[in-house]
């Protein structure tokens, strides 16, 4: 074949063997891996301790709430606490959308943390090397002379 007729494309089976030994893909990847993780477990905390407080001021919220609620019963007050009363639900309701916001984004998180788990086990799988495969093996399935049985080829 002349230069100009010659194929240059390349198949998938030829390039399958560079896929695993990318150093610089490998290190790129893992220094991506360990740039993030550290930040998503940061914010993980971060915002299941905001839900937490979240959870904490709603109670107080409630009770507040009905503390008001028992003292405008029981006296006759010259102020009108039912505004304040309404003012207390409805800061209560926000706080219940926010706190219903920071669990998606939890969940969210979970679901990045647990992808970033299954990506370095699946990298780790890829650089390790197979217990399966052996020299023998390896060298019967590219040499077929060798798999010969009592000096008769296979064919």
């Amino acid at each position: 074949m002349d230069g100009d007729t010659e194929s240059t494309n390349t198949s998938i089976e030829d390039k399958t063997e560079d896929f695993c030994d990318n150093p610089t893909r490998d290190a790129l990847t893992e220094g991506l891996m360990c740039l993030l993780k550290p930040t998503i477990d940061q914010l993980d905390e971060r915002v299941r301790a905001t839900r937490i407080s979240q959870i904490e001021l709603k109670q107080q919220i409630d009770g507040l709430a009905e503390e008001i609620k028992r003292i405008s019963d029981e006296q006759q007050c010259p102020l009108d606490l039912e505004n304040y009363v309404k003012k207390l639900l409805n800061a209560k309701r926000r706080i219940t959308v926010v706190s219903n916001i920071l669990q998606v984004a939890q969940e969210r998180l979970n679901k990045v943390h647990q992808l970033i788990e299954k990506e370095s086990a699946r990298r780790k799988a890829l650089t390790e090397p197979s217990p399966v495969t052996s020299p023998s093996t390896v060298a019967g399935e590219l040499n077929p002379s060798i798999q010969q049985k009592d000096g008769d080829p296979l064919h």
